[in-house]
């Protein structure tokens, strides 16, 4: 289904956050204004996905994997992500705080009026099912973030409490029971599928997959694995998922285009000015994307590119390639790697010491999810000209003390951060999709927050954490299938899962490789207790230092914001802030 996120503007106000300090009371609109008919009602539930698809809220999901070892990068979370500068005046966690409550005032707001409105119960029912998903899915990232929060319900009316919102933190596990409350009625309540026209409203299957999560991280193997199995194996319904047969195809869902691995997820309208879509690009684009004046601000890691695999499932090793790479200097990586070009961009005018077929191969030959989510060296990608037309451009390696600079005006890939890094081909649309993409800042796909793959992974987990490896192995050989990898236990030697330990690692890398810029990375770090290893400083293609990160335990939760200390002398910050 496909819900235009377009709400009308005395709903933003009546909905709007009692958080912020320039909240305006929606005291004109009463009970006998709005909250009437069946569009009313529906007019509501519209107003919870735009607050959920806002950017500080759910709609910058992708940007988290900057906070980990699979992507690099400037913004938004650079002060989460390095670590150098991270306090409770950080950008990011105030706006996170503030913008995932306003979902949950918009959801209480939504959840206390529908109920006496003069309307079926059906969509009694089915707005307050969505209500309480939504509310359950903010609280679960606040718990996932901070632990313990302010716990406000439908109880909570903004036009009277909102000078006197002071309630002290609740216990995690006070919040989580919060939320699998809420999630249980949702299941109770929400459809196992709405009409086409309502594409992208919370269903049955959903609450499932979100309540079998919350159980994960909460280490409740056999709950989570009977969430999971539910909407996996079908158990009680038919919830008609299946794992997308073309996986670059996936990320690729635009013009009414949709697909039956997803579960739950952001829907975009248009590529233009008019329509209305994520910004994607201006994160994880090139300056040959869309005429696109500052971009890849975020881009893959060194450390996920070399981590993906050989196409017979062996490990990849650099030095199997060109023997003494991994403990060379940059300039002997640079020899092996660049070539020269013309001082206008235009063309490759010496190959150096550089065998591009070579270069080329060490990708080409790995997991094919490598070369779907990355831009690698010399590859093509098909960007723009200087003004909106479809351009081909290369990604080349190019030795500044040899000619010129690449340049995006041009036949190649320029990086505007001046790194010699990766860059994104997951999520990026290409030329101008004919037409139907004409503003950098709308990226028109639609983007998963849960899909089957992440599920399937998340059951193999519970399998296997309740020694049950046998069939954890069947649930990732499922994922490995779809994208032409052998199966783990086919034979080879590289293949053999010695037991459960081994299979935690195969789960752990196997999520890297197919959630790779899809933001799941931090939450798994975090919960599998292993962020603090995985944080070192950021290199690029040569292993030269791009910035440095660092770790403290204290970054284990985040801290309460400054704001929100000083505006509810109840909070009790973290330890360590």
């Amino acid at each position: 289904m496909k819900i235009k996120y377009i709400g009308l503007a005395a709903v933003a106000m009546l909905l709007a956050s009692c958080e912020k300090l320039d909240y305006i009371p929606g005291d004109q609109l009463s009970g006998s204004t709005f909250w009437q008919t069946e569009d009313h009602a529906r007019q509501a539930a519209v107003g919870l996905y735009n607050a959920m698809r806002q950017p500080w809220c759910f709609g910058m999901e992708f940007t988290f994997d900057m906070c980990t070892d699979l992507a690099d990068g400037t913004s938004p979370w650079s002060d989460v992500s390095r670590g150098t500068s991270f306090t409770s005046n950080s950008t990011g966690v105030q706006n996170h705080w503030q913008n995932l409550y306003e979902l949950v005032h918009r959801a209480n707001t939504v959840i206390r009026n529908v109920a006496d409105m003069p309307i079926s119960g059906e969509t009694i029912e089915r707005v307050t099912g969505e209500a309480k998903f939504l509310r359950a899915m903010a609280y679960f990232r606040m718990l996932n973030c901070w632990g313990g929060v302010p716990y406000y319900d439908e109880t909570c009316d903004i036009n009277e409490q909102f000078a006197s919102l002071d309630s002290p933190r609740c216990s995690e596990d006070e919040l989580r029971n919060h939320i699998l409350a809420d999630l249980n009625e949702a299941i109770e309540k929400l459809p196992v599928a709405w009409s086409a026209d309502n594409r992208g409203r919370a269903t049955k299957g959903a609450a499932y997959a979100l309540r079998g999560k919350v159980y994960l991280y909460n280490r409740q193997w056999d709950e989570a694995i009977a969430d999971f199995e539910e909407i996996v194996y079908n158990k009680n319904d038919n919830y008609g998922y299946s794992l997308h047969p073309d996986y670059d195809d996936l990320f690729r869902l635009y013009n009414g285009r949709t697909s039956d691995e997803m579960i739950f997820s952001i829907q975009s309208i248009d590529g233009n000015t008019a329509g209305y879509a994520l910004d994607i690009v201006s994160y994880f684009g090139n300056k040959a994307t869309m005429r696109l004046i500052a971009s890849n601000r975020i881009v893959p890691s060194t450390t996920i590119v070399d981590m993906y695999e050989n196409l017979d499932g062996s490990p990849f090793n650099w030095d199997d390639v060109y023997p003494g790479f991994n403990d060379g200097d940059s300039q002997f990586r640079r020899n092996l790697l660049c070539v020269a070009i013309n001082d206008e961009s235009t063309q490759i005018t010496d190959f150096l010491n550089c065998d591009v077929d070579k270069v080329k191969s060490v990708y080409e030959k790995r997991d094919p999810r490598l070369c779907w989510n990355v831009i690698t060296p010399y590859s093509h990608y098909l960007g723009t000209d200087a003004g909106s037309n479809p351009m081909d451009k290369q990604f080349v390696l190019a030795d500044p003390s040899k000619g010129g600079s690449p340049m995006e005006a041009a036949a190649f890939i320029r990086n505007s951060e001046g790194w010699n890094s990766y860059f994104w081909r997951k999520w990026i649309p290409t030329g101008n999709l004919d037409g139907y993409w004409g503003e950098y800042t709308r990226t028109p796909y639609e983007f998963p927050l849960i899909r089957l793959g992440d599920v399937i992974l998340m059951l193999a987990e519970a399998y296997n954490e309740t020694g049950q490896t046998s069939k954890a192995v069947d649930e990732v050989n499922k994922i490995r299938q779809r994208v032409g990898m052998p199966l783990l236990n086919s034979g080879s030697p590289w293949l053999a899962v010695g037991g459960k330990d081994e299979m935690t690692e195969r789960i752990r890398r196997e999520r890297a490789f197919e959630l790779l810029g899809e933001g799941q990375r931090y939450w798994d770090l975090r919960r599998w207790g292993i962020l603090g290893e995985s944080v070192k400083d950021a290199t690029d293609i040569f292993g030269d230092l791009m910035y440095q990160r660092a770790y403290q335990p204290r970054h284990e939760k985040w801290p309460i914001p400054l704001v929100e200390m000083d505006r509810n002398r109840n909070l009790v910050q973290n330890e360590g802030w």
